[in-house]
């Protein structure tokens, strides 16, 4: 009867087979180190889990009600030497594992510059760290590569051995990228920028995936990985430039509309720029950059009578939010403000304003004169002065302006 009842759960063991412990076995110093740690902090765990669980059946087995050997107190109640242990160690153990995890938490900080390739070999100083700029997708993954000028979709390759600097956004929700063999994971989201470094120690194809779940296509939000030596990347890179398709604004908001099992796409070009757009969710022509904005408000923003301009403004690219909080579809920009090309065109018309007033003639010093009026002579009120002057200047003859009484009104 009881080898019925372990059976069902042995006929799953097999099914075990298909799982990778890559988390346990990575193929980068950044993921071995992350490895190591949590090792580490379970096997300090299990020091007290481990006797606890033994004693207790220890301990039930002992004073059981039918061992009459066993010693009966009733009225025990304390004991310095059990309570020293049951306070002293778990007390070591959490002072051991919050120095170690303090001390990890820093050397394995996300935005930290590597230093090391692996725990044998520091970073050359002639290497230079292979920057990857990634986008999360709805649903699917976006990664540029602003050395080489290519981009692709889906699939990204790196050198092994050398340190890869990541910097991270997402188009519409929050998500997390995470490649285990390689470094850990690390959040994307909308309007911001995020870093990672990482580097991975040996050649082959591995998994990247979402590890934050956003929306329908989380499932098959998955890209891959490889680890190619310095001569397969170049090739890789290669393959690439032949594609001839270019990645400007247009092609990126086609490609950020929601869409699953997305094939691998790569892009022989990238728009200058296209980054920063994306990153200040700005990519749609005459959409305020957030960088912009922010710099407006800095000088004190535009004022209330912005509110009724800025407030349809929504920078979520499927207007959910302009939907549901204005009850409409339609969208409003900020428009002729300060955009980026508007500085550009100010700047050129300022400099060229400028340039036309040093080379305008000098203006005439004649005296001002009045369309038909003849040139003040000596018999004028005030002499030697131009009609402008006169009219500014009040009348001496009048009583009001005495010296007694403009000297009191001063």
């Amino acid at each position: 009867m009881r080898l019925r009842s372990l059976l069902p759960p042995m006929l799953l063991l097999p099914l075990l087979a298909g799982c990778e412990a890559v988390v346990l076995s990575p193929a980068g110093h950044i993921a071995a180190q992350q490895r190591d740690l949590l090792v580490f902090s379970v096997v300090l765990m299990l020091i007290i889990i481990v006797p606890v669980m033994a004693l207790t059946v220890w301990f039930a087995w002992k004073y059981r009600a039918s061992n009459a050997e066993a010693r009966y107190d009733p009225d025990w109640d304390h004991s310095t030497h059990l309570e020293l242990v049951i306070w002293a160690v778990p007390l070591l153990i959490i002072i051991c594992l919050g120095a170690v995890t303090w001390a990890g938490t820093h050397l394995l900080d996300p935005y930290r510059p590597l230093d090391r390739i692996d725990k044998d070999r520091a970073v050359p100083a002639d290497v230079r760290p292979l920057q990857v700029n990634v986008v999360a997708l709805d649903w699917k993954w976006l990664f540029i590569y602003p050395e080489y000028g290519v981009a692709t979709v889906n699939e990204m390759a790196v050198p092994v051995d050398r340190p890869v600097r990541f910097s991270l956004t997402s188009s519409s929700v929050m998500n997390a990228f995470y490649v285990p063999a390689m470094a850990g994971m690390i959040y994307a989201m909308p309007g911001m920028e995020t870093k990672l470094h990482g580097v991975i120690n040996a050649p082959g194809d591995y998994k990247g995936f979402s590890a934050n779940y956003s929306g329908d296509g989380f499932s098959d939000m998955k890209f891959a990985f490889r680890g190619l030596s310095d001569d397969q990347f170049n090739a890789w890179i290669a393959q690439a430039r032949q594609t001839g398709q270019t990645l400007d604004r247009v092609a990126y908001l086609d490609l950020a509309r929601p869409s699953e099992k997305t094939p691998v796409m790569r892009f022989a070009d990238v728009q200058p720029h296209l980054w920063d757009q994306i990153v200040n969710m700005c990519v749609q022509p005459g959409k305020m950059c957030m960088g912009e904005m922010m710099a407006i408000d800095d000088q004190g923003g535009l004022g209330l009578d912005a509110i009724r301009n800025t407030w349809p403004l929504a920078y979520d690219d499927q207007r959910r939010r302009s939907e549901a909080v204005l009850g409409g579809a339609a969208q409003g920009y900020v428009m002729a403000v300060c955009t980026a090309d508007d500085a550009v065109a100010a700047a050129e018309g300022r400099a060229a304003l400028e340039l036309a007033q040093i080379n305008a003639p000098s203006p005439s010093l004649a005296r001002v004169q009045g369309l038909g009026l003849a040139r003040p002579t000596s018999q004028s009120p005030l002499p030697g002065r131009s009609l402008i002057e006169q009219a500014a200047q009040p009348s001496v003859a009048s009583p009001r302006n005495s010296p007694s009484q403009n000297g009191a009104r001063s």
